[in-house]
Protein backbone atom coordinates (compact mmCIF):
# COMPACT_ATOMS: atom_id res chain seq x y z
CA UNK A 1 0.00 0.00 0.00
CA UNK A 2 0.90 3.44 -0.58
CA UNK A 3 1.95 5.62 2.05
CA UNK A 4 2.16 9.57 1.50
CA UNK A 5 4.35 10.10 4.70
CA UNK A 6 6.94 8.45 2.56
CA UNK A 7 7.29 10.21 -0.05
CA UNK A 8 9.10 13.20 0.92
CA UNK A 9 6.82 16.09 -0.20
CA UNK A 10 7.69 19.41 0.40
CA UNK A 11 6.01 22.47 1.03
CA UNK A 12 6.14 24.77 -2.09
CA UNK A 13 6.96 28.90 -1.45
CA UNK A 14 3.81 29.36 -4.65
CA UNK A 15 1.02 28.28 -2.63
CA UNK A 16 2.01 31.10 -0.49
CA UNK A 17 0.70 33.60 -2.81
CA UNK A 18 -1.58 31.21 -4.67
CA UNK A 19 -3.39 29.84 -1.53
CA UNK A 20 -2.05 32.07 1.93
CA UNK A 21 -0.39 28.64 2.91
CA UNK A 22 2.99 28.99 4.61
CA UNK A 23 5.22 26.43 6.27
CA UNK A 24 5.46 26.48 10.27
CA UNK A 25 7.14 23.77 12.10
CA UNK A 26 6.90 20.72 9.46
CA UNK A 27 3.24 21.50 9.07
CA UNK A 28 1.00 23.26 6.55
CA UNK A 29 -0.69 26.38 8.31
CA UNK A 30 -3.24 28.39 6.56
CA UNK A 31 -2.60 31.67 6.75
CA UNK A 32 -6.60 32.90 6.83
CA UNK A 33 -7.76 30.78 9.61
CA UNK A 34 -4.61 29.16 11.08
CA UNK A 35 -5.98 25.46 10.36
CA UNK A 36 -3.62 22.78 9.08
CA UNK A 37 -3.28 20.46 6.20
CA UNK A 38 -2.33 17.52 7.18
CA UNK A 39 -0.07 16.25 3.78
CA UNK A 40 2.03 18.56 2.25
CA UNK A 41 -0.38 17.72 -1.07
CA UNK A 42 -1.70 20.58 -3.82
CA UNK A 43 -4.84 18.86 -4.06
CA UNK A 44 -5.66 18.99 0.11
CA UNK A 45 -4.31 22.89 -0.08
CA UNK A 46 -6.53 23.78 -3.01
CA UNK A 47 -9.37 22.04 -1.40
CA UNK A 48 -8.95 23.93 1.74
CA UNK A 49 -8.33 27.38 0.36
CA UNK A 50 -11.38 26.93 -2.53
CA UNK A 51 -13.70 25.22 -0.08
CA UNK A 52 -13.29 28.07 3.15
CA UNK A 53 -11.87 30.98 1.47
CA UNK A 54 -12.88 31.41 -2.20
CA UNK A 55 -13.76 35.33 -1.67
CA UNK A 56 -9.60 35.71 -1.83
CA UNK A 57 -9.89 34.88 -5.65
CA UNK A 58 -10.39 38.70 -6.42
CA UNK A 59 -7.25 39.13 -5.56
CA UNK A 60 -4.73 39.44 -8.56
CA UNK A 61 -1.40 40.71 -8.86
CA UNK A 62 -0.03 43.48 -6.55
CA UNK A 63 -3.02 43.28 -4.57
CA UNK A 64 -3.04 39.58 -3.63
CA UNK A 65 0.90 40.34 -2.67
CA UNK A 66 0.31 42.74 -0.25
CA UNK A 67 -2.40 40.84 1.40
CA UNK A 68 -0.19 37.86 1.87
CA UNK A 69 2.30 40.26 3.29
CA UNK A 70 -0.63 41.41 6.14
CA UNK A 71 -1.24 38.06 6.81
CA UNK A 72 2.06 37.24 7.50
CA UNK A 73 2.41 40.45 9.32
CA UNK A 74 -0.71 39.32 11.40
CA UNK A 75 1.34 36.22 12.22
CA UNK A 76 4.19 37.77 13.09
CA UNK A 77 2.60 40.08 15.40
CA UNK A 78 0.37 36.94 17.35
CA UNK A 79 4.32 35.24 17.87
CA UNK A 80 5.82 39.09 19.11
CA UNK A 81 2.83 38.64 21.55
CA UNK A 82 3.58 35.55 22.86
CA UNK A 83 6.86 36.58 23.34
CA UNK A 84 6.10 39.94 25.20
CA UNK A 85 4.03 37.41 27.56
CA UNK A 86 7.18 35.33 28.35
CA UNK A 87 10.39 36.86 27.48
CA UNK A 88 9.79 40.76 26.99
CA UNK A 89 13.62 41.27 27.16
CA UNK A 90 14.24 38.99 23.80
CA UNK A 91 11.24 40.92 21.93
CA UNK A 92 13.92 43.21 19.66
CA UNK A 93 16.11 39.83 19.05
CA UNK A 94 13.26 37.75 17.82
CA UNK A 95 11.97 40.62 15.76
CA UNK A 96 15.35 40.87 13.74
CA UNK A 97 15.56 37.09 13.21
CA UNK A 98 14.32 36.38 9.57
CA UNK A 99 13.21 32.65 9.66
CA UNK A 100 13.38 32.05 5.82
CA UNK A 101 13.70 28.49 5.09
CA UNK A 102 17.07 29.08 2.86
CA UNK A 103 18.61 31.74 5.74
CA UNK A 104 18.38 28.97 7.98
CA UNK A 105 19.73 26.56 6.25
CA UNK A 106 22.62 29.06 5.01
CA UNK A 107 22.88 29.74 9.35
CA UNK A 108 22.91 26.16 10.08
CA UNK A 109 25.96 25.64 7.76
CA UNK A 110 27.99 28.59 8.74
CA UNK A 111 27.90 27.42 12.37
CA UNK A 112 28.69 24.28 11.39
CA UNK A 113 31.63 25.34 9.89
CA UNK A 114 32.96 27.75 12.64
CA UNK A 115 32.34 25.05 15.12
CA UNK A 116 34.65 22.30 12.81
CA UNK A 117 37.16 25.27 12.67
CA UNK A 118 37.09 25.57 16.41
CA UNK A 119 37.72 21.54 16.47
CA UNK A 120 40.77 21.57 14.34
CA UNK A 121 41.93 24.70 16.24
CA UNK A 122 42.05 22.64 19.58
CA UNK A 123 43.14 19.63 17.52
CA UNK A 124 46.31 21.12 17.16
CA UNK A 125 46.87 20.85 21.29
CA UNK A 126 46.08 17.42 21.40
CA UNK A 127 48.58 15.32 23.16
CA UNK A 128 46.52 12.22 23.01
CA UNK A 129 43.25 11.27 21.17
CA UNK A 130 40.97 8.16 20.43
CA UNK A 131 37.96 7.63 18.02
CA UNK A 132 34.61 5.84 18.78
CA UNK A 133 33.26 4.30 15.56
CA UNK A 134 29.61 3.29 14.81
CA UNK A 135 27.44 2.77 11.85
CA UNK A 136 24.03 2.44 11.21
CA UNK A 137 21.32 3.10 7.92
CA UNK A 138 18.79 5.84 7.95
CA UNK A 139 15.26 6.05 6.49
CA UNK A 140 16.84 6.48 2.89
CA UNK A 141 18.70 3.52 2.82
CA UNK A 142 22.43 5.36 3.34
CA UNK A 143 24.95 3.62 5.51
CA UNK A 144 26.01 7.02 7.72
CA UNK A 145 29.51 6.38 9.80
CA UNK A 146 29.44 8.35 13.33
CA UNK A 147 33.14 9.09 13.91
CA UNK A 148 33.64 10.94 17.72
CA UNK A 149 36.62 12.16 18.98
CA UNK A 150 37.41 12.47 22.70
CA UNK A 151 41.17 14.47 23.08
CA UNK A 152 43.10 15.95 26.06
CA UNK A 153 45.62 18.53 25.66
CA UNK A 154 48.96 19.27 28.14
CA UNK A 155 46.52 21.24 30.67
CA UNK A 156 44.07 18.14 30.79
CA UNK A 157 41.80 19.54 29.14
CA UNK A 158 39.56 16.80 27.70
CA UNK A 159 37.30 17.29 24.02
CA UNK A 160 34.54 15.00 23.38
CA UNK A 161 33.27 16.36 19.99
CA UNK A 162 32.01 14.83 16.64
CA UNK A 163 34.41 14.32 14.35
CA UNK A 164 32.67 13.58 11.32
CA UNK A 165 29.93 12.28 9.75
CA UNK A 166 30.31 9.87 6.61
CA UNK A 167 27.50 8.94 4.29
CA UNK A 168 28.63 5.41 2.53
CA UNK A 169 26.59 4.62 -0.53
CA UNK A 170 28.25 1.19 -1.43
CA UNK A 171 29.62 -1.71 0.24
CA UNK A 172 29.98 -0.95 4.31
CA UNK A 173 32.72 -3.82 4.33
CA UNK A 174 35.77 -3.17 7.57
CA UNK A 175 38.36 -1.51 4.80
CA UNK A 176 35.05 1.01 3.40
CA UNK A 177 34.85 1.95 6.79
CA UNK A 178 38.44 2.67 7.41
CA UNK A 179 38.90 4.85 4.25
CA UNK A 180 36.30 6.84 5.99
CA UNK A 181 37.57 7.53 9.22
CA UNK A 182 41.35 8.15 7.73
CA UNK A 183 39.62 10.84 5.82
CA UNK A 184 38.03 12.28 8.64
CA UNK A 185 41.52 12.85 10.68
CA UNK A 186 43.36 13.44 8.05
CA UNK A 187 40.80 16.48 7.12
CA UNK A 188 41.45 17.33 10.97
CA UNK A 189 45.08 17.07 10.39
CA UNK A 190 45.45 15.02 13.29
CA UNK A 191 48.63 12.72 13.56
CA UNK A 192 48.64 9.25 13.90
CA UNK A 193 50.62 8.55 16.18
CA UNK A 194 48.97 10.31 18.62
CA UNK A 195 45.25 8.05 18.93
CA UNK A 196 45.34 6.07 21.65
CA UNK A 197 42.56 3.79 21.02
CA UNK A 198 39.33 3.09 18.98
CA UNK A 199 36.19 1.64 20.63
CA UNK A 200 32.79 0.61 18.25
CA UNK A 201 30.02 -1.57 18.93
CA UNK A 202 31.74 -4.72 18.44
CA UNK A 203 30.30 -5.65 14.46
CA UNK A 204 32.30 -7.92 12.52
CA UNK A 205 32.94 -4.91 10.18
CA UNK A 206 34.55 -2.90 13.10
CA UNK A 207 36.13 -5.74 15.06
CA UNK A 208 37.42 -8.12 12.90
CA UNK A 209 40.73 -9.74 13.07
CA UNK A 210 42.33 -9.25 9.96
CA UNK A 211 40.60 -6.38 8.12
CA UNK A 212 38.18 -4.95 11.44
CA UNK A 213 37.97 -1.44 11.18
CA UNK A 214 39.67 -1.16 14.16
CA UNK A 215 42.62 -3.59 13.52
CA UNK A 216 43.61 -1.69 10.23
CA UNK A 217 43.40 1.71 12.64
CA UNK A 218 45.46 0.10 15.00
CA UNK A 219 47.88 -0.85 12.58
CA UNK A 220 48.12 2.50 10.88
CA UNK A 221 48.91 3.85 14.55
CA UNK A 222 51.77 1.41 14.61
CA UNK A 223 53.27 2.58 11.26
CA UNK A 224 53.37 6.12 12.64
CA UNK A 225 55.42 4.88 15.67
CA UNK A 226 52.49 5.01 17.96
CA UNK A 227 50.11 2.37 20.09
CA UNK A 228 46.59 2.41 20.21
CA UNK A 229 43.93 -0.60 21.75
CA UNK A 230 41.08 -1.75 20.72
CA UNK A 231 37.68 -1.87 23.18
CA UNK A 232 34.45 -3.00 22.32
CA UNK A 233 31.62 -0.63 23.90
CA UNK A 234 30.87 -1.21 27.54
CA UNK A 235 27.27 -0.40 27.09
CA UNK A 236 27.28 -3.19 24.50
CA UNK A 237 28.95 -5.74 26.44
CA UNK A 238 26.54 -5.23 29.44
CA UNK A 239 23.44 -5.81 26.50
CA UNK A 240 24.65 -9.11 26.04
CA UNK A 241 26.05 -9.96 29.36
CA UNK A 242 22.16 -9.40 30.30
CA UNK A 243 20.61 -12.04 27.34
CA UNK A 244 22.80 -14.16 29.09
CA UNK A 245 19.86 -15.04 31.42
CA UNK A 246 17.38 -16.07 28.53
CA UNK A 247 14.77 -17.80 31.09
CA UNK A 248 12.28 -18.21 28.11
CA UNK A 249 10.01 -20.31 30.31
CA UNK A 250 8.73 -16.91 31.68
CA UNK A 251 9.98 -14.25 29.19
CA UNK A 252 7.41 -16.48 26.24
CA UNK A 253 4.30 -15.91 28.28
CA UNK A 254 4.92 -12.67 29.91
CA UNK A 255 5.45 -11.63 26.27
CA UNK A 256 2.52 -13.50 24.43
CA UNK A 257 0.17 -11.89 27.13
CA UNK A 258 0.98 -8.29 26.22
CA UNK A 259 0.56 -8.50 22.65
CA UNK A 260 -2.77 -10.17 23.47
CA UNK A 261 -3.64 -7.35 25.52
CA UNK A 262 -2.28 -4.37 23.30
CA UNK A 263 -2.15 -5.83 19.61
CA UNK A 264 -6.09 -6.12 19.30
CA UNK A 265 -6.89 -1.69 19.92
CA UNK A 266 -10.82 -3.10 21.75
CA UNK A 267 -8.99 -5.30 24.03
CA UNK A 268 -6.62 -3.12 25.07
CA UNK A 269 -8.99 -0.31 25.21
CA UNK A 270 -10.96 -2.48 27.87
CA UNK A 271 -8.05 -3.34 29.51
CA UNK A 272 -6.90 0.37 30.11
CA UNK A 273 -10.86 0.45 31.31
CA UNK A 274 -10.71 -2.12 33.34
CA UNK A 275 -7.30 -0.67 35.28
CA UNK A 276 -8.89 2.54 35.72
CA UNK A 277 -12.16 1.10 37.38
CA UNK A 278 -9.88 -0.43 40.04
CA UNK A 279 -7.62 2.00 40.55
CA UNK A 280 -4.89 0.10 39.72
CA UNK A 281 -0.97 1.29 40.44
CA UNK A 282 -0.49 1.48 36.71
CA UNK A 283 -2.32 2.76 33.04
CA UNK A 284 -1.36 -0.09 31.14
CA UNK A 285 1.42 -2.39 29.85
CA UNK A 286 4.71 -1.61 28.39
CA UNK A 287 5.54 -3.41 24.59
CA UNK A 288 9.52 -5.34 24.91
CA UNK A 289 11.43 -3.70 22.29
CA UNK A 290 14.91 -6.08 22.28
CA UNK A 291 16.52 -3.35 20.59
CA UNK A 292 15.90 -0.65 23.59
CA UNK A 293 18.66 -1.39 26.65
CA UNK A 294 16.12 -0.40 29.14
CA UNK A 295 13.11 -2.24 27.63
CA UNK A 296 13.11 -6.00 29.42
CA UNK A 297 13.39 -4.63 32.54
CA UNK A 298 10.41 -2.11 32.46
CA UNK A 299 8.21 -4.51 30.60
CA UNK A 300 8.86 -7.17 33.38
CA UNK A 301 8.34 -4.83 36.52
CA UNK A 302 5.15 -3.47 35.49
CA UNK A 303 3.76 -6.97 34.22
CA UNK A 304 4.82 -8.13 37.76
CA UNK A 305 3.20 -5.02 39.29
CA UNK A 306 -0.29 -5.88 37.36
CA UNK A 307 -0.15 -9.48 37.76
CA UNK A 308 -2.88 -9.70 39.59
CA UNK A 309 -5.03 -7.78 37.71
CA UNK A 310 -3.53 -9.02 34.62
CA UNK A 311 -5.17 -12.55 35.42
CA UNK A 312 -8.25 -11.16 36.30
CA UNK A 313 -8.74 -9.50 33.31
CA UNK A 314 -7.78 -12.50 31.36
CA UNK A 315 -10.17 -14.70 33.08
CA UNK A 316 -12.69 -12.43 32.11
CA UNK A 317 -11.63 -12.67 28.20
CA UNK A 318 -11.62 -16.59 28.71
CA UNK A 319 -7.89 -16.81 28.12
CA UNK A 320 -6.57 -17.61 31.84
CA UNK A 321 -3.00 -17.51 32.12
CA UNK A 322 -1.78 -20.72 34.17
CA UNK A 323 1.64 -19.44 34.86
CA UNK A 324 0.18 -16.80 37.43
CA UNK A 325 -1.20 -19.30 39.61
CA UNK A 326 2.41 -21.56 39.35
CA UNK A 327 4.45 -20.32 42.60
CA UNK A 328 7.33 -21.68 41.13
CA UNK A 329 6.68 -19.71 37.70
CA UNK A 330 5.88 -16.43 39.98
CA UNK A 331 9.41 -17.37 42.02
CA UNK A 332 11.37 -16.94 38.77
CA UNK A 333 9.46 -13.88 37.42
CA UNK A 334 10.13 -12.41 40.63
CA UNK A 335 14.25 -13.10 40.49
CA UNK A 336 14.22 -12.28 36.99
CA UNK A 337 12.62 -8.90 37.63
CA UNK A 338 15.09 -7.88 40.55
CA UNK A 339 18.04 -9.41 38.21
CA UNK A 340 17.51 -7.34 35.19
CA UNK A 341 16.52 -4.44 37.52
CA UNK A 342 20.36 -4.14 38.66
CA UNK A 343 21.14 -5.13 35.28
CA UNK A 344 19.08 -1.90 34.36
CA UNK A 345 20.87 0.18 37.17
CA UNK A 346 23.99 -0.88 35.75
CA UNK A 347 23.49 -0.01 32.36
CA UNK A 348 21.78 3.72 33.64
CA UNK A 349 25.61 4.57 35.28
CA UNK A 350 27.32 3.39 32.32
CA UNK A 351 24.87 6.48 30.10
CA UNK A 352 26.46 9.76 29.89
CA UNK A 353 28.53 12.24 27.86
CA UNK A 354 32.27 12.98 28.86
CA UNK A 355 32.28 9.41 31.13
CA UNK A 356 36.35 8.50 31.30
CA UNK A 357 36.93 5.01 31.19
CA UNK A 358 38.22 4.36 35.09
CA UNK A 359 34.71 5.63 36.00
CA UNK A 360 33.02 3.17 33.56
CA UNK A 361 35.26 0.46 34.56
CA UNK A 362 34.61 1.11 38.35
CA UNK A 363 30.85 0.78 37.82
CA UNK A 364 31.51 -2.28 36.27
CA UNK A 365 33.79 -3.68 38.96
CA UNK A 366 30.99 -2.92 41.61
CA UNK A 367 28.51 -5.38 39.67
CA UNK A 368 30.84 -8.35 40.10
CA UNK A 369 31.23 -7.64 43.19
CA UNK A 370 27.43 -7.53 43.83
CA UNK A 371 26.88 -10.36 41.96
CA UNK A 372 29.51 -12.20 44.09
CA UNK A 373 27.48 -10.84 47.23
CA UNK A 374 23.91 -12.18 45.56
CA UNK A 375 25.64 -15.73 45.28
CA UNK A 376 26.65 -16.01 48.77
CA UNK A 377 23.40 -14.64 50.33
CA UNK A 378 20.75 -16.54 47.78
CA UNK A 379 23.48 -19.92 48.77
CA UNK A 380 22.66 -19.97 52.14
CA UNK A 381 20.49 -22.41 54.46
CA UNK A 382 18.42 -19.76 55.16
CA UNK A 383 18.51 -17.30 51.97
CA UNK A 384 19.03 -13.47 52.36
CA UNK A 385 16.67 -12.37 49.47
CA UNK A 386 17.22 -8.75 50.87
CA UNK A 387 18.45 -7.23 47.32
CA UNK A 388 15.46 -8.91 46.00
CA UNK A 389 11.90 -7.60 46.89
CA UNK A 390 9.95 -9.31 44.32
CA UNK A 391 11.21 -13.16 45.00
CA UNK A 392 10.97 -12.15 48.52
CA UNK A 393 7.45 -10.86 48.24
CA UNK A 394 6.47 -14.11 46.26
CA UNK A 395 8.12 -16.34 48.89
CA UNK A 396 6.04 -14.60 51.58
CA UNK A 397 2.79 -15.20 49.78
CA UNK A 398 3.29 -18.94 49.67
CA UNK A 399 5.10 -19.81 52.55
CA UNK A 400 4.06 -23.26 52.39
CA UNK A 401 5.55 -24.11 48.71
CA UNK A 402 9.02 -24.20 49.79
CA UNK A 403 10.10 -21.43 47.05
CA UNK A 404 13.16 -21.14 49.12
CA UNK A 405 14.76 -24.53 47.72
CA UNK A 406 14.51 -22.25 44.27
CA UNK A 407 17.25 -20.13 45.59
CA UNK A 408 20.12 -22.69 45.01
CA UNK A 409 19.21 -22.14 41.61
CA UNK A 410 19.05 -18.72 41.44
CA UNK A 411 22.97 -18.75 42.77
CA UNK A 412 23.71 -20.83 40.06
CA UNK A 413 22.45 -18.36 37.06
CA UNK A 414 24.20 -15.54 39.10
CA UNK A 415 27.64 -17.31 38.87
CA UNK A 416 26.78 -17.98 35.44
CA UNK A 417 26.11 -14.57 34.76
CA UNK A 418 29.01 -13.16 36.39
CA UNK A 419 31.08 -15.88 33.80
CA UNK A 420 29.28 -13.92 31.36
CA UNK A 421 30.71 -11.00 32.24
CA UNK A 422 34.49 -12.04 33.05
CA UNK A 423 34.62 -13.45 29.62
CA UNK A 424 33.37 -10.94 27.81
CA UNK A 425 34.90 -7.54 29.29
CA UNK A 426 38.75 -9.44 28.95
CA UNK A 427 39.60 -5.94 26.91
CA UNK A 428 39.04 -3.96 29.36
CA UNK A 429 40.88 -6.34 32.14
CA UNK A 430 43.50 -6.04 29.44
CA UNK A 431 44.27 -2.67 30.38
CA UNK A 432 43.19 -2.73 34.17
CA UNK A 433 46.86 -1.73 35.66
CA UNK A 434 46.87 1.07 33.97
CA UNK A 435 43.30 2.37 35.53
CA UNK A 436 43.86 1.33 38.48
CA UNK A 437 47.77 3.38 38.30
CA UNK A 438 45.82 6.14 36.77
CA UNK A 439 42.72 6.13 39.33
CA UNK A 440 44.44 5.11 42.37
CA UNK A 441 48.00 6.31 41.95
CA UNK A 442 48.81 6.15 45.39
CA UNK A 443 47.43 2.56 46.23
CA UNK A 444 49.89 0.84 43.53
CA UNK A 445 52.98 -0.82 44.52
CA UNK A 446 56.19 0.92 42.70
CA UNK A 447 57.31 -2.63 41.56
CA UNK A 448 54.01 -3.70 40.21
CA UNK A 449 53.97 -0.37 37.94
CA UNK A 450 56.02 -0.10 34.24
CA UNK A 451 59.31 1.18 34.91
CA UNK A 452 59.65 4.31 33.35
CA UNK A 453 57.06 4.95 36.01
CA UNK A 454 58.34 3.82 39.24
CA UNK A 455 60.32 6.64 40.24
CA UNK A 456 58.08 9.10 39.82
CA UNK A 457 55.47 6.66 41.97
CA UNK A 458 58.24 6.91 44.71
CA UNK A 459 58.59 10.50 44.45
CA UNK A 460 54.60 10.72 44.50
CA UNK A 461 54.11 8.26 47.45
CA UNK A 462 56.38 10.02 49.87
CA UNK A 463 54.54 13.52 48.66
CA UNK A 464 52.48 14.20 51.90
CA UNK A 465 50.88 17.32 50.21
CA UNK A 466 50.16 15.84 46.92
CA UNK A 467 48.43 12.68 48.74
CA UNK A 468 46.12 15.56 50.46
CA UNK A 469 45.42 17.05 46.76
CA UNK A 470 44.46 13.44 45.97
CA UNK A 471 41.89 13.17 48.39
CA UNK A 472 40.72 17.04 48.11
CA UNK A 473 40.57 17.20 43.93
CA UNK A 474 39.05 15.57 41.14
CA UNK A 475 41.03 13.20 39.60
CA UNK A 476 41.74 15.30 36.19
CA UNK A 477 42.32 18.37 38.74
CA UNK A 478 44.95 16.45 40.43
CA UNK A 479 46.57 15.93 37.80
CA UNK A 480 46.34 19.09 35.97
CA UNK A 481 48.63 20.36 39.04
CA UNK A 482 51.03 17.66 38.84
CA UNK A 483 54.40 19.53 37.87
CA UNK A 484 55.18 19.19 34.66
CA UNK A 485 58.78 17.85 34.63
CA UNK A 486 59.01 16.20 37.81
CA UNK A 487 56.03 14.25 37.15
CA UNK A 488 56.34 13.81 33.25
CA UNK A 489 55.39 9.85 33.01
CA UNK A 490 52.59 10.05 35.13
CA UNK A 491 51.29 12.83 33.37
CA UNK A 492 51.75 11.08 29.89
CA UNK A 493 49.57 8.43 31.78
CA UNK A 494 46.65 10.20 32.77
CA UNK A 495 46.25 11.92 29.62
CA UNK A 496 46.25 8.57 28.14
CA UNK A 497 43.53 7.14 30.28
CA UNK A 498 41.56 10.54 29.96
CA UNK A 499 41.83 10.33 26.03
CA UNK A 500 40.24 6.88 25.90
CA UNK A 501 36.66 6.06 25.04
CA UNK A 502 34.92 3.85 27.19
CA UNK A 503 31.33 3.09 25.25
CA UNK A 504 29.94 4.05 21.95
CA UNK A 505 26.97 6.12 24.13
CA UNK A 506 27.49 9.68 21.77
CA UNK A 507 27.19 7.44 18.71
CA UNK A 508 23.91 5.92 19.94
CA UNK A 509 22.79 9.26 21.36
CA UNK A 510 23.38 10.71 17.74
CA UNK A 511 21.47 7.89 15.88
CA UNK A 512 18.63 8.68 17.90
CA UNK A 513 18.73 12.17 17.28
CA UNK A 514 19.72 11.28 13.11
CA UNK A 515 15.87 8.93 13.39
CA UNK A 516 14.60 12.54 14.78
CA UNK A 517 15.76 14.67 11.91
CA UNK A 518 15.74 12.75 9.22
CA UNK A 519 11.99 11.15 9.43
CA UNK A 520 9.64 9.76 6.78
CA UNK A 521 8.71 13.08 5.86
CA UNK A 522 12.48 14.53 5.51
CA UNK A 523 13.99 11.81 3.56
CA UNK A 524 15.15 14.26 1.55
CA UNK A 525 17.27 15.87 4.48
CA UNK A 526 20.63 15.68 2.34
CA UNK A 527 23.87 14.08 4.00
CA UNK A 528 25.75 17.58 4.07
CA UNK A 529 22.95 18.85 5.99
CA UNK A 530 22.36 16.35 8.28
CA UNK A 531 26.08 16.57 9.33
CA UNK A 532 25.76 20.47 9.93
CA UNK A 533 22.65 19.46 12.17
CA UNK A 534 24.88 17.01 14.06
CA UNK A 535 27.46 19.90 14.70
CA UNK A 536 24.89 22.16 16.29
CA UNK A 537 22.98 19.54 18.29
CA UNK A 538 26.09 18.15 20.00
Amino acid sequence: RRKVDSEGRRFQDRWKVEYFFTEIENHCVCLICQETVAVYKEFNVKRHYQSRHSTYDKLTGHDRSEKLKQLEAVLIECVMKMVENICPEKKQEFANICLARNTVARRIEEISSDIKRQLTSKGVDFDFFSIACDESTDLSDTAQLLIFMRGVDDEMNVTEELLDLQSLTDQTRGKDLFVSVSSAIDDMKLPWNKVTGIITDGAPAMVGERSGLSTLICNKVIEEGGKAIKLHCIIHQQVLCAKHLKYDHVMKPVLKTINFIRSKALCHRQFKQFLLDIQAEYEDVLYHNDVRWLSRGSALQRFYSLRKEIGEFLETKGQPMRELSDPIWLADLGFLVDITKHLNVLNTSLQGKDAAVNQLYSHLKAFGTKLQLFIRQLSQTQPNTIHFSALQEIMNSFPQDNISAQTSRYAADIASLAGEFKRRFQDFAAIEKEISLFSSPFSVDPDDAPDQLQLELIELHCDSELRSRHQQLSLVNFYRQLDKRRFQEIRTLAKKMLSLFGSTYMCEKTFSAMNFNKNRVRTRLSDSHLHDIFHLQD
